[in-house]
């Protein structure tokens, strides 16, 4: 069965990896799942310039009945130079994407920047769409400052970038953020971070079940997986085809892979269920993903990617 993809020249070999945040703050944990069989590629946590201890605890809670995962980690992450070693000197035949996530565009300007002088040939991902920084909006919200910090970015910047984003719920968003994207020549567009600012509740106490922001946090998991897979479609039938998409968000099993692929994602990311079940859930998902590409007759994802359905 054929699982790779290719994104600006660089081949996978499967199409699964991390979603940055999850198994890939230390070195260690990025070399965990560099070291799957099952994996294509790692994402670093997203860096911010210095080390970030991050919000209070407790700051993720994994939800009853397996629906999903509310967190506020607040970026912690070991800074931006830890980050740069680490993908500079790794020897590894995966491709790695650095992801960067300043706190405002300077931040992210001068990383860049940084990785544009380094030696660095692997791909970078300009997270903008981080929803637990407190006082800190979502960039990707606003259509204009998107537009302007892209613009900076790709005066000076030539390896190949792509954005993270968060979800869109409108239609008329899709049109607008993806008229500002296929001005550039990002090489990729990574969909969806968790849903911004949910709100659980104990059922046993009344209390919320996390402490920062008063309990409001990034949802993720299975009760994400609707709206992952209607941004990866709806932004897949409006960008450029030279765009890749990257399909993140409700991946419990080789079914959420296979409709996210079938909905147009070249690769597929994996979050909550990462954080939940361990470097062993890459395995579980490929070999069910391809027992359902066998069972329909398929001999690679080529002939899947984007063929979903509508009814007429």
């Amino acid at each position: 069965m054929n699982l790779t993809a290719n994104i600006a020249g660089f081949n996978f070999d499967h199409i699964l990896l991390n979603a940055a945040g999850v198994v890939c703050q230390t070195s260690d944990e990025l070399d965990s799942v560099l070291a799957s069989d099952y994996t294509g590629a790692v994402v670093t946590k997203s860096a911010t310039p210095s080390l970030r201890p991050g919000n209070v605890s407790p700051r993720y809670h994994e939800l009853t009945n397996g629906l999903g995962t509310i967190n506020s980690m607040g970026l912690p992450n070991e800074g931006f130079a830890y980050y740069m070693d680490y993908v500079t000197q790794k020897q590894t035949d995966k491709p790695i994407f650095f992801s960067v996530a300043g706190l405002s565009k300077q931040e992210n300007l001068d990383m860049l920047h940084k990785i544009e002088e380094s030696k660095f040939n692997g791909l970078v991902e300009l997270n903008l769409s981080c929803p637990n920084v407190p006082g800190k909006p979502q960039t990707a919200y606003d259509f204009e400052t998107t537009e302007e910090i892209l613009t900076e970015v790709f005066s000076f910047f030539t390896k190949p970038l792509g954005v993270k984003l968060p979800p869109y719920f409108d239609i008329v968003h899709f049109d607008n953020i993806a008229n500002i994207l296929n001005k550039f020549p990002l090489a990729f567009v990574n969909a969806i971070n968790s849903i911004g600012n949910g709100l659980v509740i104990d059922e046993e106490t009344d209390t919320v079940v996390i402490k920062p922001k008063g309990g409001f946090g990034g949802v993720g998991g299975p009760i994400v997986k609707a709206t992952a897979l209607a941004n990866v479609r709806a932004l897949r039938q409006r960008l450029s085809p030279t765009i890749k998409m990257i399909g993140t968000g409700g991946v419990t099993s080789g079914r959420d892979v296979y409709e996210h692929v079938l909905c147009g994602a070249d690769l597929v990311e994996v979050g909550s269920q990462l954080a939940i079940e361990g470097i062993s859930v890459f395995e579980r998902l490929e070999k069910e993903l391809t027992a359902i590409l066998t069972e329909k007759g398929y001999n690679s994802l080529d002939e899947v990617r984007g063929q979903l359905k509508i009814i007429e």
